[in-house]
């Protein structure tokens, strides 16, 4: 699933090609892919795109004070062409499902693999119009994500840590894979209770968020979105890495699994040795 990072490295490559163009139309192949309907997406038709921005995870596009927004969710990508094909598109079961063209030719499609669909798209007049992005909890590269600003996030929070760092309720724009880079960086058990951090703990893990998320927002920086992918997966030390050497003392990296996900994590770097419990048990191997 594209994070804050893949997402913002995004909304960079789209402000250098896409900004100061006009939409010439939008292609939607998978209907079920808008989510809104007024304003309709027609309406973006012959309006410029003058900007280009980030919520959390969802990638927003102003044209001329319209909003196109979408959230990419757990398949879905964006593929710039700087031809874009003229040859009329098809309704069908392929994972294109919206195509955006621009009045030089250029432009990008919206994909989405597999059979589980998430991948949205609205047209709002105001960001906060889209309920994914009203809810969203404070920007973790935002100057007003402090040390302090933590703190008083996970006070009182009798919950797992890497649960509360995916909450896009609590902190926007961080998954899966980012929540186990930053828990590895700052040397932290996945199950450990928020509420239980010390003011030291909370000072490591705010430093391993901002630094986590800035190195990998810096390592794509003038990548084209085709590379993006393949950036994330070489950058990321812990996560998607079960069974290989953790890079920082060559304990063998250990995983999780849930129902539909699973976290991965380094026993002596952050749980002093001792192997997780399934999931289900919520507690270290005793």
């Amino acid at each position: 699933m594209p994070e804050l990072p893949e997402v913002e490295a995004l909304a960079g490559f789209l402000r250098e090609r896409a900004v100061g163009h006009a939409v010439a139309k939008i292609d939607v192949l998978a209907i079920s892919a808008l989510k809104t309907y007024d304003p309709p997406i027609s309406a973006l038709g012959g309006l410029t795109i003058t900007a280009v921005g980030r919520h959390g995870k969802f990638l927003d596009l102003d044209v001329d004070g319209l909003h196109f927004v979408t959230h990419l969710a757990r398949a879905g990508w964006l593929r710039w062409k700087d031809e874009l094909p003229t040859t009329p598109l098809k309704q069908g079961k392929g994972p294109l499902a919206m195509r955006v063209h621009l009045d030089n030719g250029s432009g990008f499609d919206l994909t989405e693999a597999g059979t589980k669909k998430g991948l949205a798209v609205y047209v709002v007049r105001d960001p906060a119009d889209v309920p994914g992005v009203a809810s969203l909890g404070p920007d973790p590269l935002a100057d007003t994500f402090t040390t302090a600003a933590l703190a008083e996030i996970l006070h009182g929070r009798r919950t797992q840590i890497k649960g509360l760092l995916r909450d896009q309720r609590v902190i926007a724009g961080i998954g899966n894979a980012y929540s186990d880079e930053v828990l590895h960086a700052a040397k932290m058990s996945p199950f450990k209770i928020a509420a239980t951090l010390t003011d030291d703990d909370i000072a490591t893990l705010h430093d391993a968020i901002v630094t986590m998320l800035r190195d990998a927002i810096e390592r794509s920086h003038g990548l084209a979105a085709g590379e993006l992918k393949v950036e994330k997966k070489i950058g990321l030390r812990v996560h998607g890495k079960a069974g290989q050497k953790c890079p920082v003392c060559g304990d063998t990296i250990r995983e999780v699994s849930f129902a539909d996900s699973a976290l991965q994590y380094c026993p002596t770097c952050q749980t002093g040795g001792k192997p997780l419990a399934d999931r289900r048990l919520s507690r270290l191997l005793k």
